[in-house]
């Protein structure tokens, strides 16, 4: 269909076993930066990412074309 537009934005949340608080200050920008590389080459859109020490919000911008299980793949 001529000028069809689909967005959807999708809000993951990652949680640690057992909820422990075991992501730390000092290295929790690299761990973020490794997602938003694994979404950026997956051609999605990480519109925004943050958490504490037990877990994770990352809210994307999916592609259609790619179901949310497959984007752990390199892309």
């Amino acid at each position: 269909m001529a000028n069809t537009y689909i967005q959807i934005h999708i809000h993951f949340v990652f949680a640690v076993k057992y909820r422990e608080a075991i992501i730390k200050k000092e290295w929790k920008n690299e761990l973020y930066k490794y997602i938003s590389g694994i979404i950026k080459n997956n051609n999605h859109k990480r519109l925004a990412i943050n958490g504490v020490s037990d877990h994770i919000h990352i809210l994307v911008g999916i592609r259609p074309a790619q179901s949310i299980s497959d984007l752990n793949e390199t892309g």
